[in-house]
């Protein structure tokens, strides 16, 4: 007992003393209490300390003075011996920062004079704790623009340059290279042009320390981007042709993965010439962690040749345009509007020889016009008009043809230089002025429609023949005809690949060329007398609006085929195609992928990235990095040269990877819009119906941008996925329940897509079965899902399948055996009420009889679900407020009743209406704990 009690004595002293102890720091002022364990031997006091400093300053906030002794005792902490107290100090500068900057005009300049040299001092501390910490510190201020810009020129930047002094530490140089690249975007171009940048150029020439070479690499396209063109050009290349070069991996690997932005702060000169054969030294590079970094920056690489003038991304129209057509005007709008203008300023004082004072480009510019022009169709009757005037217009001239075969053999590679030599002769004799400046070859308003009689008709057999004979035409006398055995066997070749449309079209243009081969006598007369028509020296212009009607039955024939007469008279006028067989060879096929956007040896690797020996060379996942990258690339090269990426995409579709596919699903609606409509319906839509029935991870891309991608389709091919959405509704794994709910959210952005008649019959089985789905989440979006159905069909006309489908969902749920239906029944009214998706007199009608029904439900759910949406929706509508009506009275009569009822809370939300309970929130609860 007698030690019991010496315990206790001792445990009451020592109370006693910590009692003093904390009673002595409530007597301390803020500053003491900063004093007495600032100066502490114990470190964890002065951590302490450091931890405590932000609330001290607030305390003393009101008193400048003391808010200047706090600074104070701050830069005599930190000058502490112990590294964590340096760096617990330094982790609290920022906060510090920011408190003085919100009270600058009672602390003037504290940031800049007691706490700014703290950061720079720190910067070249003896422990990597302490560098780390006033780096991120650093960075932070400048982030937020703490830092004056004269701060910025006079203290941080000298330390930097300082401590990348050749002389410097190795590992502080290397991260105040990395510190000077990363505060570049935050300092601004010309602070980086003065000061940074001679620094960072002889930092990549550092020969003793790869690290800070790696570091400058690594860090390179933040800097160009900074820069800007000029600087780069001048001062960065040279020195990254050499850090592509290093003889250490690493640096040429950090070259690899910054290539893009790089690429981005250059010309498009020097990037097609000087960057792109660097690439390939990196493609090629004996390392193959660098080849792996260079094929994951190839797609990025090529997506900076991108033109946004011929790129064809363009927004769809709704003015029943083809939106192809629409984006393939846009294209060259600009071009054609410049061409236009010359015409209309020259179009009554033309003369002779304005034709030969024209140079070659404007020329040029002029044919690649009218060639542009010539490729666009539309729906409209108006279009239809100038597609076939210009079609015309076209071919009236074998000059003209020679030209437009010229051009595109020039684009493809595939010209031989005698060939070139003597179109570009026939282009400076013959090409007469009313040609350069026809006004066929600009938009204008469409002609009106004129009735064709019968003699008309005949009379435009007579031009077609004449026609059909110019095409077959060779460009110079060096070239023969086209025989009709030569034309048979074209076609008899070409039969197999029937499907593709490009063949498609050069088939109809040689049938139409091998009729006229064997024209009968008569027609041959005919055809006589149509040439003697048209061997005057020149058409004008209200000529060739004569001709309107005549060419309407040439439209089949030819105004069809106009986007491929560019490779149809290349194929006709070739010599070389004629003389050989035309069969497509492995050269052909090769030559059938050049094209003049990106240069072809950087194309070429790009298509090479689905080999399977690249996965065994360069990097396991490499044919995901090329899926990932291919709607870049394909917007790049633009729809025109869709042909060269074509067998790449079909293979990475039909990948082995599941991620592969799963990449390409995410992305195929992307790819839709930069195809457009006709290259989308003929080879994207047989991949998309492959990942419909693909695992769940593909099909959830195809699921989230299912709306997406059926938008741009027809209305008819649109309409055969109706069938398929059901599929969606099954799963791998039944416990995939946001696939359910993506399939909710998706089918709310359908119904804009289809008619009221579809819906009913197809998304309306849909989203019965999600509002029964286990999950609530899927369940709450079912129910939008349904009341934004419920108004699309009442807003149709007749609105006959609205009230089908509000009797279906009284019958099916507001009468079913299981309470969790009429549950469901009470969630749609309230959505539908909510969203206000029916006028509340036809809700009255229709849906409110049956919700009041439930007030006498046995299920106590039920009841206080409808409790709520009476008392907190419905009768905060103006219909039931401010008119007195049958309906008013039975739902006041619902909530008496619903006020007596025997469970206590369906009498607290009938009763009153709770002010800090929204509706939806109450509701997801509801049911979120039902079942």
């Amino acid at each position: 007992m007698a030690d019991l009690s010496l315990l206790q004595e001792d445990l009451q002293e020592e109370i006693d003393g910590s009692l003093d102890f904390v009673s002595q720091d409530e007597m301390l002022t803020p500053l003491g209490r900063l004093d007495k364990y600032a100066a502490s031997e114990n470190i964890f006091n002065r951590q302490m300390v450091a931890r405590s400093l932000l609330d001290t300053l607030k305390e003393v906030s009101d008193d400048e003075r003391d808010c200047i002794a706090v600074l104070e005792r701050i830069s005599r902490l930190a000058d502490d011996s112990e590294p964590t107290v340096r760096a617990e100090l330094m982790e609290q500068v920022p906060h510090i920062a920011m408190f003085c900057q919100e009270n600058r005009p009672s602390i003037p300049y504290a940031f800049s004079k007691y706490l700014l040299p703290i950061v720079v001092r720190y910067l070249a501390d003896q422990n990597n704790q302490v560098r780390k910490t006033s780096q991120a510190a650093l960075l932070v201020l400048l982030e937020q623009e703490l830092v004056e810009r004269y701060d910025v020129e006079t203290k941080v930047c000298p330390v930097l340059i300082d401590l990348t002094a050749p002389d410097s530490n190795d590992d502080v140089k290397t991260e105040a290279v990395a510190i000077m690249c990363k505060m570049a975007s935050m300092v601004g171009k010309d602070i980086t042009e003065r000061l940074v940048l001679p620094r960072f150029c002889e930092m990549c020439c550092d020969c003793r320390m790869f690290h800070v070479r790696k570091v400058c690499a690594a860090n390179f396209g933040d800097i160009c981007s900074v820069v800007g063109q000029q600087a780069t050009e001048e001062m960065l290349l040279p020195r990254f042709f050499q850090l592509c070069s290093d003889n250490v991996w690493g640096v040429r690997k950090a070259c690899a993965e910054c290539f893009m932005a790089v690429s981005c702060a250059t010309s498009q000169e020097v990037r097609r010439t000087k960057l792109s054969t660097l690439f390939i030294n990196l493609i090629s590079d004996p390392s193959r962690w660098v080849r792996q970094a260079a094929f994951q920056s190839l797609g990025p690489f090529i997506s900076t040749f991108a033109n946004p003038s011929s790129s064809g991304q363009y927004f769809k129209e709704e003015d029943g345009k083809n939106p192809e057509d629409c984006s393939s005007a846009q294209e060259n709008s600009e071009q054609i509007r410049t061409a236009e203008n010359v015409t209309t300023e020259d179009e009554h004082n033309r003369t002779e020889d304005l034709s030969s004072c024209v140079d070659d480009d404007f020329a040029t510019k002029l044919e690649t016009a009218m060639e542009d022009q010539n490729t666009v169709s539309s729906n409209s009757q108006g279009e239809r008009d100038f597609q076939t005037e210009s079609s015309f217009h076209c071919t009236l001239s074998s000059e003209s043809c020679g030209e437009m075969a010229d051009k595109n053999e020039q684009s493809s590679h595939c010209c031989t230089a005698g060939l070139q030599e003597a179109v570009l002769n026939s282009q400076e004799t013959s090409l007469s002025e009313q040609e350069l400046y026809n006004s066929f070859h600009f938009w204008r308003t469409p002609l009106p429609e004129i009735d064709i009689d019968f003699e008309l008709q005949q009379t435009s057999e007579i031009i077609l023949n004449r026609e059909i004979q110019e095409l077959t035409m060779p460009v110079s006398p060096n070239i023969p005809m086209a025989t009709r055995k030569e034309l048979e066997e074209m076609i008899e070749n070409l039969e197999p690949h029937i499907d593709d449309p490009d063949v498609k079209a050069q088939v109809e243009v040689l049938s139409a060329a091998l009729r006229a081969s064997s024209l009968d006598p008569q027609e041959e007369t005919m055809a006589s007398v149509g040439k003697e028509t048209d061997s005057q020296p020149e058409l004008t212009i209200n000529d060739q609006q004569n001709f309107k009607p005549i060419l309407g039955d040439i439209v089949p024939l030819i105004g069809d085929s106009v986007e491929n007469m560019d490779s149809t008279l290349h194929y006709i006028h070739n010599d070389s195609d004629l003389s050989t067989n035309s069969s497509f060879s492995p050269e052909e096929e090769r030559k059938s992928k050049v094209q003049d956007v990106v240069p072809q040896a950087l194309l070429d690797q790009y298509l090479s990235m689905t080999d399977p020996s690249r996965a065994q060379t360069v990097d396991t996942e490499i044919a995901k990095h090329c899926a990932y990258s291919l709607p870049g690339v394909a917007l790049t090269l633009g729809r025109q040269n869709w042909h060269c990426l074509k067998d790449t995409y079909e293979t990475l579709a039909s990948d082995m990877q599941w991620k592969v596919r799963r990449t390409l699903a995410f992305s195929i609606h992307e790819l839709a819009v930069i195809l457009g409509d006709q290259l989308t319906a003929g080879d994207l839509v047989p991949v998309f119906n492959g990942f419909l029935k693909d695992l769940d991870e593909v099909r959830i891309g195809v699921l989230k941008h299912l709306h997406d991608f059926l938008k741009l389709l027809h209305l008819d091919k649109r309409r055969e996925y109706l069938y398929q959405l059901q599929e969606f509704l099954v799963t791998d794994n039944s416990r995939n329940w946001r696939f359910r709910a993506e399939l909710a959210e998706q089918l709310i952005l359908l119904l804009d897509l289809y008619s009221a008649r579809d819906i009913y019959d197809y998304l309306r089985p849909i989203a019965f079965s999600l509002c029964a789905d286990k999950v609530s989440s899927v369940r709450w979006i079912s129910y939008k899902l349904v009341s934004e159905m419920v108004k699309k069909l009442y807003m149709a006309s007749p609105s006959t399948f609205a009230t089908d489908l509000m009797n279906e969902l009284v019958e099916k749920f507001c009468r079913c055996h299981k309470w969790s239906g009429r549950q469901t029944f009470v969630f749609i009214c309230q959505t539908i009420s909510e969203d206000d998706c029916l006028p509340m007199d036809q809700f009255a009608v229709h849906l409110l009889p049956h919700l009041l029904h439930l007030a006498s439900d046995r299920v106590p759910n039920v009841r206080v679900l409808l409790a709520k949406t009476l008392k907190q929706t419905l009768l905060e509508k103006e219909y039931f407020l401010n008119s007195a009506n049958s309906h008013q009275e039975a739902v006041e009569q619902t909530i008496m009743a619903l006020q007596m009822d025997e469970d206590s809370d369906v009498k607290y939300f009938a009763s009153i209406h709770p002010a800090s309970t929204k509706i939806a929130d109450d509701a997801m609860s509801t049911a979120s704990s039902t079942y």
